[in-house]
């Protein structure tokens, strides 16, 4: 099997200041030294969007001393708390698209992995916080499907281009979710999506495709089923997720490392009694 790791919404806050009574930076790198001494043999790992809180350089530059240590190729995506001119100040080395978004094709055998700029950088970014996939990111998307036709395909992007049951993060989704599922319905080979913002992890089945949403590694989405609040926060165990790749499946893991346990083999209890 091939591993892949998946951060999600790690909100990076400059000045040393906390969220909800969690120090963002230490939750990250928590997680970072769990997941990577626990799969030393991942080959790839994803930070798939909200990076920062609010997108400023300074916490662009708090990321790149937490990552540079790694020896792990590492893929950073953008969500709706960050700022693609900031990270690009401060990440210059990382390439971008033709028409300057962050988009990446990550080949692992006969699996291709598509990882889609959703930030919108529309004036009402800080209202909204939906995603948008514009043209030219389309145009991009299909450019990638069309050249891997006999590949199987994963899809990952921050915004989930579908609903998934809380009415406020229903409300800042991918908004033209519509534009990216019939692209991929000409192709039949994009067999799961991968994605973050909603802070809990949640699975399921949108137009035949299956999907994951990861959690937070910092503040979690409470499971309030009727909130129009998209801001509600919660201290919950923090997690990253574990993607394994073989000829037959895709299967997603949920890590929640800060209340992971190490099993002990000689206790027995979980074995069934003798009749």
């Amino acid at each position: 099997m091939r591993k892949v790791l998946v951060i999600s919404d790690i909100h990076l806050r400059s000045k040393k200041r906390n969220i909800i009574g969690l120090d963002p930076l230490r939750q990250f790198t928590e997680a970072l030294s769990h997941a990577l001494k626990k799969h030393p043999d991942a080959e790839h790992m994803i930070l798939i969007g909200d990076m920062t809180h609010s997108g400023h350089v300074s916490e662009y530059e708090m990321l790149k001393r937490a990552t540079n240590t790694y020896k792990i190729p590492i893929t950073f995506m953008l969500g709706n708390h960050d700022n693609r001119s900031n990270f690009k100040k401060v990440f210059p080395e990382i390439p971008l698209d033709n028409e300057g978004y962050l988009q990446k094709k990550i080949s692992l055998g006969d699996d291709v992995l598509i990882c889609l700029d959703t930030l919108n950088s529309s004036p009402q970014l800080e209202i909204e916080h939906e995603g948008k996939l514009c043209e030219k990111r389309l145009e991009w998307l299909e450019q990638e499907l069309s050249q891997a036709k006999n590949k199987r395909i994963s899809i990952f992007t921050h915004h989930p281009p579908h609903n998934i049951g809380f009415p406020g993060m229903d409300k800042i989704k991918l908004s033209n979710s519509a534009d990216l599922f019939n692209i991929i319905k000409k192709y039949k080979n994009t067999k799961h999506i991968f994605s973050g913002h909603v802070h809990r992890s949640i699975s399921g089945n949108t137009n035949g495709i299956g999907f994951t949403i990861f959690k937070s590694t910092c503040h979690q989405m409470p499971m309030d089923l009727l909130s129009l609040d998209s801001s509600l926060s919660v201290k919950e165990p923090a997690a990253y997720g574990i993607v394994l790749f073989d000829d037959q499946s895709i299967i997603a893991h949920t890590e929640d490392y800060q209340i992971a346990k190490q099993a002990d083999p000689s206790n027995l209890d979980a074995i069934p009694d003798k009749l």
